[in-house]
């Protein structure tokens, strides 16, 4: 792992076999955080895995994002929509829940995206045209 410089975030190369297993475990944690809410009594179904997937998007990219929001679809329709532990039809209100997943998904993982990229703008010292340096006085 590297680290991106800005706020000692350790970074993992995107498409690699250790971003696609990072994914993995953040499903699997975000899982049993939302088992325990839905043993609370909350009725959001994807609650705990939107915040992760804003995280795994910053550290291991948008491909390794991408895989686990769709790993995230069935395993909360099979594990947390009621009935639980079996795949039935949708109701119209339980599609809507996974339909807007889907549009919050993209739009953190692509917010995630942005921030992964201007953290390495930073770290390379900012936006300079090529043939500027800083010690460069233009007036």
């Amino acid at each position: 792992m590297r680290r991106a410089g800005l706020f000692g975030v350790p970074r993992v190369r995107p498409w690699s076999w250790r971003a696609f297993l990072l994914g993995f475990v953040v499903v699997v944690v975000s899982a049993a955080v939302q088992g325990v809410c839905v043993a609370l009594g909350a009725k959001l179904y994807f609650a705990a895995f939107l915040p992760s997937l804003f995280v795994l998007g910053l550290v291991a990219g948008a491909p390794a994002a991408v895989v686990a929001a769709l790993l995230t679809i069935p395993l909360v329709w099979w594990a947390f929509i009621p009935p639980f532990f079996q795949f039935t039809p949708l109701s119209s209100a339980n599609a809507d829940s996974i339909n807007l997943f889907c549009l919050l998904a993209v739009l953190l993982i692509g917010f995630a995206d942005l921030c992964r990229e201007t953290m390495v703008i930073v770290r390379r010292g900012g936006l300079r045209s090529p043939g500027e340096s800083a010690a460069t006085n233009p007036q």
